[in-house]
């Protein structure tokens, strides 16, 4: 069994697939939490990686990535890169497809990837990027383990995108942080997300998010609502969740309170945000 690592530094790694995503029909964009966790990694200031897989013909499409983020970044060769089809109605409202189903982090994908912060932030584009197993064996290195809550609700289906409730429990036995966004919630609840929820699911931290109005947190027997930063409107959202998420976990990896991560994370989203909408002009 893997030993704890005792030169864990006080950070955060993201690890998950990039992806291709087509936006409205438009050109290839780079897409995944790894295109837009760089963000927030350099707001929160503190030690920080991202590792992410994609196929090698891909690479070139996520050099943006690495000129702007540099060293943070580094892309593992994969045998297929994930790819999205996503279709705006309005800035509200989207249709997702699955265009190709990534790769599978296992035990030599850790290997390669070597995380070395206390925290690991798991980014799963579908429900079959990261197993079970590969969860805990990131928590038998003696990493804490964030994961992002859509890995819980999409299938591993072509075409348009399958949301349900069927995943396997043993994916919450190592995490020490689950983000929801509010959709993703009600499905993973069967029905509103609430107290009696959050203690079956049995995580000791738990993110509910609902945009501009705010994310509850769960911990022990406390819900805690922090009310989100200030309300951007008229704007695309695509990557929000995921600046969100790796801004909390980079504060609390730091030593912030959940509070205060979250309003840190907050701030971080309305300013990008904020910074789409002027750019739009």
């Amino acid at each position: 069994m893997p030993q704890q690592r005792a030169e864990l530094a006080a950070g955060v790694t993201v690890l998950g697939n990039l992806a291709i995503d087509v936006i409205n029909g438009g050109p290839k964009t780079p897409g995944g939490c790894a295109s837009f966790s760089g963000v927030a990694l350099t707001a929160a200031g503190g030690p920080g990686a991202i590792v992410a897989l994609a196929a090698d013909d891909d690479h070139a499409l996520f050099d943006p990535l690495l000129d702007r983020f540099g060293s943070m970044i580094r892309i593992l060769t994969a045998d297929r890169t994930s790819a999205f089809r996503l279709d705006y109605e309005d800035v509200d409202h989207r249709r997702m497809s699955v265009e190709a189903i990534g790769p599978v982090w296992g035990p030599a994908e850790v290997e390669a990837a070597a995380p070395e912060t206390t925290w690991v932030h798991i980014a799963p584009l579908l429900r079959t990027d990261f197993p079970a197993q590969t969860l805990a064996l990131l928590a038998q290195r003696g990493h804490r383990v964030a994961y992002d809550g859509q890995g819980l609700v999409r299938a591993d289906r072509l075409g348009p995108l399958v949301v349900d409730r069927h995943y396997p429990p043993e994916l919450l036995a190592h995490l020490s942080i689950l983000k929801l966004a509010e959709d993703e919630a009600v499905i993973v609840a069967d029905g509103p997300f609430d107290q009696t929820t959050a203690a079956r699911l049995g995580v000791p931290e738990i993110l509910v998010t609902y945009g501009s109005e705010g994310c509850d947190i769960y911990t022990g027997d406390s819900c805690v609502r922090v009310p989100a930063a200030w309300r951007v409107e008229g704007v695309q959202t695509t990557g929000a969740g995921d600046m969100f998420t790796t801004c909390y976990v980079a504060n609390r990896a730091a030593g912030a309170d959940p509070r205060d991560a979250a309003k840190e994370a907050s701030e971080l989203v309305a300013g990008e945000l904020q910074k789409r909408l002027v750019a739009r002009g």
